[in-house]
């Protein structure tokens, strides 16, 4: 079920967003989400403490998660459109299914972008980390976030190492930054 703020949407739109099978030939190409993505907020345009911050951050990040061992991925996710068309995505079409450097199965790998904005200027940086299903924790445990998106406000740059630690590793929520989440049934999350 899709949220009701996409309640005016056209029922076209709307099964695409559910990826109900008949819409699937269309969306050739789509994957789940296989790694770690670290989306910060980087707009500029009406409030500068995002577009200022957002860099800084994006830089740190790839530094700690690399030293922490895990890769850090960049450009296009890479897939073979024609071999995907015909494929389930709940077969496995990844978006690590071959590609030159592609990191081994199990290994750690994220993304870092900037986005644009997600509310709250004044709360900046603005940091969503989502944690794709199936993820261990760092010890292979059962990851606590997987499959959950946590957003966290007022990071900095010496914030940047504990969230790794904590919440891409080791799955744990840092409560002083935590401004809410999303689980994958679209529901809420709050401390």
């Amino acid at each position: 079920a899709l949220h009701p703020v996409h309640d005016g949407l056209s029922p076209v739109h709307r099964d695409r967003l559910l990826r109900k099978e008949a819409y699937r030939e269309m969306l050739y190409g789509v994957q789940d989400v296989q790694d770690v993505l670290v989306l910060i907020c980087g707009h500029g345009g009406r409030d500068a403490r995002c577009g200022i911050t957002g860099p800084v951050l994006r830089s740190e990040f790839e530094t700690q998660l690399d030293a922490a061992g895990v890769s850090v991925l960049k450009g296009e996710v890479e897939g073979d459109v024609e071999e995907n068309q015909g494929r389930r995505l709940e077969e496995g079409a990844t978006a690590r299914d071959g590609g030159e450097g592609a990191p081994q199965r199990g290994a750690a790998a994220a993304r870092v972008g900037l986005i644009s904005h997600i509310g709250g200027h004044k709360f900046a940086g603005n940091v969503i980390v989502y944690v794709p299903p199936g993820m261990r924790a760092q010890d292979g445990t059962e990851h606590g976030l997987a499959g959950r998106g946590i957003w966290y406000g007022r990071v900095e740059p010496r914030h940047v190492e504990g969230i790794v630690k904590e919440t891409i590793l080791g799955g744990r929520v840092i409560a002083d930054m935590f401004r809410g989440g999303i689980d994958q049934q679209r529901k809420m999350l709050r401390m």
